[in-house]
């Protein structure tokens, strides 16, 4: 039997984004473009109506902004995982988006083939950063492992570390393996080829991390990984 299509809604307010992403998302044999929106107001009326898998948020916007719409969306526990899909580099963007509840922070000039990987992820319950936005925003988390106690110059809406670096100390060595290869914005698909085990076996082995670190997916586990330095 032939499963669902993943249903997808792309946001950005130029006409020629959307329909170009469109155009590029309809060649997928197992992804549906379901709507389009052109601000997060109007994005937040469409999920209500259409109810998609996953949403294709940009950040600067008219009327409500991709961070804000995200997170509303996050307050009202839809379903519809949020990648942002922006042009933006800046940390602070990172960090709000992934602070709003966003599963995903892409560069709009990600390939294709990348962009569907991406979706397929996050519709399966994964999380991901654009490996040139983990390498960006690793310095920044290093400083943070490196600061002292006492106030940090994070940015306000960056997410706290966890409080408990002795779960560390749970993980196996391939699973520490596996988390440095998140960390550095590795893909299911890649660890797999590195580590020459199955992608099933890898998924496995990110549920366990998951769990063993009390995190919610795999970016919040990368982000572990810098801060405490695995």
């Amino acid at each position: 039997m032939i499963g669902a299509k993943i249903r997808v809604l792309i946001v950005d307010d130029q006409a020629l984004i959307r329909t170009g992403i469109q155009s590029l998302l309809t060649r997928k044999a197992d992804i549906e473009v379901v709507g389009q929106a052109s601000d997060g107001a109007e994005a937040l009326e469409q999920v209500a109506v259409l109810d998609p898998d996953v949403v294709l948020m940009d950040v600067m916007m008219p009327v409500m902004d991709g961070v804000e719409a995200t997170r509303r969306l996050s307050l009202s526990q839809a379903r519809a995982a949020v990648i942002i899909l922006t042009t933006f580099r800046d940390d602070d963007y990172v960090f709000r988006g992934i602070a709003a509840g966003a599963r995903g922070y892409l560069l709009k000039d990600v390939d294709h083939r990348a962009l569907a990987d991406a979706i397929r992820t996050v519709a399966g319950g994964g999380a991901l950063l654009n490996p040139e936005i983990t390498a960006q925003i690793l310095p920044y988390l290093g400083r943070m492992a490196d600061a002292p106690p006492g106030p940090m110059e994070a940015p306000p809406s960056a997410p706290p570390p966890p409080p408990d670096p002795g779960r560390a100390n749970l993980l196996t060595e391939r699973e520490r393996s596996i988390l440095r290869m998140l960390a550095k914005g590795h893909t299911n698909q890649e660890i797999s080829d590195t580590l020459a085990i199955s992608v099933g076996t890898v998924k496995n082995h990110i549920s366990s991390i998951l769990g063993k670190l009390d995190v919610r997916d795999r970016t919040q586990a990368a982000l572990w990984a810098v801060q405490h330095k695995i």
